[in-house]
C-alpha cells in the first residue's frame, strides 16, 4: 500500500517508511544490522603525479587521495602487479587512473608523441561506458580514450587500433577480436604499459577459468611485441585477493586491503515474506514472491521521496517489479509512475545511457534492475537498495548494498528472501552475512576442458613453443600432446601449429558450459534469438516446452538434436514446463577423502572425478502462477554423459540403524538432504544452484552405502564441488540448520524442495534428512 508521508529527512528513515506500509511488516523484518560510519584517511599525492592530472582530480573535488589509492598507485607505478580490494565506492578507479595517465603522459613527453597504452577490462559494457565518462570528465589534454565492444561502430574500432591510448573493452572482445587479430593491434600491444582488470571477483567458475587463459594469451602476445605490462586488479568483494588475482593472471600480485575512504552509516534489513494460502508441489506451503514484496516496498519508498534501486535476478522480474510499482504509485498519485523504470540487459545502448543519466540526475527516483547495475557504475545520491532474493554470494550482496550512499551519506538496504533454502537460512542467521568474509573466488584455470581450446587459440595466434607451455599451466604439455594426437595441432621442429584454416576462437567460448548448445530459431522469421545448453536439466528444450527468453515467452514447436536447432514460437499458454530426468553417477577416481581421523566419526567424505549420465524422460506442465502440476508428457531423448568433479558423503548401514533411521525412509531422507545441500553450497562457493547438480541413493554400487553426491555441472569441473569438500563441516551444518528451522510441516521450497528436481520432488523426508545429517555430523 503506497503511503503519502512527507519525504524522509535521512536515508535511514527509509526503514520507517517501509514499516509504516503495513501492520504485519514488523514480523517480516527478521533483523536490522547497522554498520557504523567511518572517517576517511588521506595521503599526499605521489611525487610522480603529473601536474595536469592533479589539477584534473582537484577540479573533480579530490583535494587529496585516500590512503589506499596512493598505496595501490605506487605499486603500479613501480611495475608491481597489484590487486586493490577495498569497499564499494572507495574510489578504486583513481588508483589505476593515476598511474595509467602518468604513464601515458610520460611517454608523450619522452617521445614527443603517443607511446604508451592502457587496456581496461570490465565484465559489462555499462561499466566500461561509466569508466570512459570518468576519464572524459578529467579533461586530460588529447587523451585518446574509447570503448571497443559490441556497441562500437566499425569506424571507432578502426580508429582504436590506430590511435587509442586508453582502450576500454571486455574479455569477450579480447578473445574474439583483439587476440586473433593481434597483427592489426601490434601498435597498441607493443606500447602496452598497464592492464586493468576491474571487478575481478566476477570471473569465477568456468567463465573465470576461460578469462584466466585469455589473460595468459594476452601476456604472451604482448611479450611477442616487446611489452611487459603491469596488471592492476580491483574488486570491492574478493576473498584472498592475492591468491585470487594470482590465479587469474598467473602472476605474483601485491594485495592492498586497508580501506582509507570515508563511509556513512549503512542499515541492512533482512526480510522474510509470509506464507500465502496457495499450495505448491505436493501440497507444500508457498511464501509470497520476493518480487511482489519488493514492488510494494519500491512504491512506498518512491512515494516518500527515497531514491531507491531494486535488484531483481531476472530480466522479466525487473520489468514486472517496475510495472507493479508504477501501477501502485499511479493509484496513489496519478502520473507518479513516470519516476520508476526498469533497467536490464538487452536494451539498446542509447536506452541504457538515457536511463543511467536519468538515474544520476535524479529524474528517476526508483529503478528495478538486474545485476547490470550491480558493478561499479557510479550512481550518486541513492538512499536505499532493495534486493529481491540473495544475489548468490555475499560478494555480490555487498556490491549491491554499496550502490546506495556512494558519497559518504547514510544508506539503507533490505534483503527480501526468496522461497528457497539459502535465502531462508540467511534471513534467520544474520551472522552468516554480517561479519562473515566474502566467498573465495572459485575457478580452475587448469581444467583440461578449458586449457585445450585455449592452446588451440594460442597456436592459431602464434605457433606454440616449448617455452610457452609453462604459461598455460602444468597440464599444458599433456594438452598439446593430446591435441596433436587428435590432429588439431601439428608438431614441427620448434613449435606446434594450428592445423585448421578457420579461426578456433569458438572452441574456447568464454561463456560455454561445455554442454550441448542448441540454437533457438524463431518460426517464420528464421531469426536465431538465443542459444541454450541442452545438456542441463533447466536448459532442456523439447517439443511442447515453454521457454523464457529476454522477458518473452516461447513455445518450442520442434527439436532437431542432430542439427542442434529448436524452432520456437511466441506464445503464452498459461503454464510453464520442467524436465523430469533419470540420473546415474559413477565414481571414476577418488582424489582425496576425510574420515574418522578428520572428525567424521560416523561417515566419510570424498572428492574426485565422476561420470554423470542423464536422460530426460518426461516434462511436467505447471499452471501459472500456482505451480500446480496439470500434466506429464513422456519424452524419448538420448542419454547424455558428463565427466566432472564431485564431493560425496557416505554413512554405513550400522550407523543409520543406531540412529533409528528405517530403511524405507532412507531414499527420502537422502534426497531431502541432497536438495538442501545444493541450495546451501552457494554460501560457501561462488556458484549458483543451477551450476551444480546432485544424486542421492540409499545404496550406491560403488560405495556399498547410502551416498549423497553434489557435482559440478560443467565438464571437467569448475571448482565448486572441491570448495564444498574443504568447507564440508560448515556447509552441511548450515544445511541441517536450514531444514530444522523451517516452520513448514513436511518440506517446502524454503527447505528441501528444489525447482530443478528431475523426480518431481518425490520422495522427500524432511525429518529424516535432519536425523541423517545429525548422524553424519556427529
Amino acid at each position: 500500500m503506497v503511503s503519502g508521508k512527507t519525504p524522509p529527512t535521512a536515508a535511514r528513515d527509509a526503514l520507517e517508511v517501509i514499516l509504516a506500509g503495513g501492520d504485519d511488516r514488523g514480523d517480516r523484518l527478521t533483523h536490522v544490522e547497522r554498520l557504523a560510519a567511518r572517517p576517511g584517511k588521506t595521503s599526499p599525492w605521489p611525487d610522480w603525479t603529473p601536474p595536469e592530472v592533479r589539477t584534473a582530480f582537484a577540479a573533480r573535488g579530490v583535494a587529496s587521495p585516500w590512503s589506499h589509492q596512493v598505496v595501490a598507485a605506487e605499486h603500479a607505478w613501480a611495475g608491481r602487479h597489484v590487486v586493490l580490494a577495498t569497499g564499494t565506492a572507495s574510489g578504486k578507479s583513481l588508483a589505476f587512473q593515476l598511474p595509467g595517465l602518468a604513464r601515458v603522459l610520460a611517454a608523450r613527453k619522452r617521445n614527443g608523441r603517443p607511446g604508451a597504452t592502457v587496456l581496461y577490462l570490465s565484465p559489462t559494457k555499462a561499466l566500461a561506458q561509466d569508466q570512459l565518462a570518468s576519464l572524459s570528465s578529467l579533461d586530460v589534454p588529447r587523451l585518446a580514450a574509447c570503448t571497443h565492444d559490441g556497441d562500437s561502430p566499425r569506424e571507432q574500432r578502426d580508429w582504436a587500433r590506430d590511435h587509442a591510448e586508453w582502450l576500454l573493452t571486455n574479455p569477450d572482445m579480447l578473445h574474439h577480436s583483439m587476440l586473433p587479430g593481434h597483427a592489426r593491434w601490434s601498435r597498441f600491444l607493443s606500447q602496452l604499459q598497464l592492464v586493468v582488470v576491474d571487478e575481478c571477483h566476477h570471473y569465477r567458475g568456468v567463465f573465470g577459468a576461460h578469462v584466466a587463459l585469455v589473460l595468459r594469451r594476452l601476456r604472451r602476445l604482448a611479450a611477442h611485441y616487446g611489452a611487459s605490462p603491469t596488471f592492476v586488479l580491483a574488486s570491492a568483494t574478493v576473498a584472498d585477493p592475492a591468491v585470487s588475482a594470482g590465479r587469474l593472471t598467473g602472476l605474483t600480485v601485491e594485495p592492498v586491503t586497508e580501506d582509507g575512504s570515508a563511509r556513512g552509516q549503512v542499515s541492512l534489513g533482512l526480510w522474510e515474506p509470509p506464507f500465502t494460502t496457495y499450495a505448491g508441489e505436493n501440497g507444500a506451503p508457498v511464501r509470497r514472491a520476493a518480487t511482489a514484496e519488493v514492488a510494494d516496498l519500491l512504491a512506498d519508498l518512491v512515494a516518500d521521496g527515497v531514491r531507491t534501486l531494486a535488484f531483481v535476478r531476472s530480466r522479466r522480474g525487473a520489468e514486472t517489479v517496475a510495472l507493479t510499482a508504477g501501477r501502485l504509485l499511479d493509484e496513489a498519485v496519478p502520473g507518479l509512475s513516470r519516476e520508476v523504470a526498469a533497467y536490464r540487459g538487452g536494451y539498446l545502448p542509447e536506452d541504457r545511457r538515457e536511463l543511467e543519466a536519468a538515474l544520476r540526475a535524479g529524474r528517476l527516483r526508483g529503478v528495478a534492475a538486474t545485476n547490470a547495475l550491480e558493478l561499479g557504475i557510479d550512481v550518486a545520491g541513492l538512499d536505499a537498495v532493495l534486493m529481491a532474493g540473495f544475489p548468490g554470494t555475499r560478494a555480490a550482496m555487498w556490491q549491491q548494498v554499496g550502490r546506495a550512499g556512494r558519497r559518504g551519506t547514510d544508506a539503507v538496504a533490505v534483503l527480501v528472501a526468496r522461497d528457497d533454502p539459502l535465502d531462508t537460512y540467511l534471513v534467520t542467521h544474520p551472522e552468516a552475512l554480517v561479519g562473515a568474509p566474502v566467498e573465495a573466488t572459485v575457478f580452475d584455470p587448469g581444467n583440461p576442458h578449458v586449457v585445450g581450446p585455449h592452446l588451440c587459440c594460442a597456436a592459431a595466434e602464434l605457433p606454440l613453443r616449448e617455452e610457452d607451455l609453462p604459461l598455460f599451466g602444468p597440464s599444458s604439455r599433456e594438452g598439446v600432446d593430446a591435441l596433436t594426437a587428435a590432429g588439431l595441432l601439428r608438431r614441427r621442429a620448434t613449435a606446434w601449429f594450428w592445423t585448421d584454416r578457420s579461426r578456433p576462437t569458438d572452441l574456447a567460448d568464454l561463456r560455454s558450459t561445455g554442454g550441448r548448445a542448441v540454437d533457438l530459431v524463431e518460426a517464420g522469421t528464421g531469426r536465431v534469438v538465443g542459444t541454450v545448453d541442452a545438456s542441463s536439466s533447466h536448459g532442456t528444450v523439447h517439443q511442447g516446452a515453454v521457454y523464457l527468453h529476454q522477458g518473452d515467452t516461447y513455445l518450442v514447436r520442434s527439436l532437431d538434436l542432430e542439427d542442434r536447432v529448436a524452432v520456437i514460437e511466441r506464445d503464452d499458454p498459461g503454464y510453464t514446463t520442467s524436465a523430469r530426468e533419470v540420473t546415474d553417477i559413477e565414481i571414476l577416481e577418488e582424489m582425496t577423502a576425510a574420515g574418522a581421523a578428520d572428525g567424521w566419526t560416523a561417515g566419510r567424505l570424498a572428492f574426485g572425478t565422476v561420470q554423470v549420465t542423464h536422460q530426460v524422460v518426461a516434462f511436467l506442465k505447471r499452471r501459472v502462477p500456482s505451480g500446480e502440476v496439470i500434466a506429464e508428457e513422456p519424452l524419448d531423448l538420448p542419454e547424455r554423459t558428463l565427466e566432472t568433479r564431485a564431493v560425496w558423503w557416505t554413512v554405513p548401514a550400522a550407523r543409520l540403524e543406531d540412529a533409528g533411521l528405517d530403511v524405507k525412509d532412507l531414499p527420502g531422507s537422502a534426497h531431502a538432504a541432497e536438495h538442501a545441500s545444493i541450495g546451501l553450497l552457494p554460501l560457501f562457493a561462488t556458484c549458483d544452484r543451477w551450476d551444480i547438480g546432485g544424486v542421492s541413493t540409499a545404496l550406491h554400487p560403488d560405495t556399498g552405502m547410502l551416498t549423497v553426491f553434489v557435482y559440478d555441472g560443467h565438464a571437467g569441473g569448475a571448482g565448486f564441488a572441491e570448495r564444498g569438500f574443504h568447507a564440508a563441516r560448515e556447509w552441511l551444518t548450515a544445511t541441517r540448520e536450514t531444514i530444522a528451522s523451517c516452520t513448514c510441516e513436511s518440506g517446502c521450497p524454503s527447505c528441501v524442495q528444489s525447482p530443478k528436481c528431475g523426480n518431481g520432488n518425490h520422495p522427500l523426508d524432511k525429518a529424516g534428512a535432519v536425523r541423517l545429517l545429525d548422524v553424519l555430523l556427529g
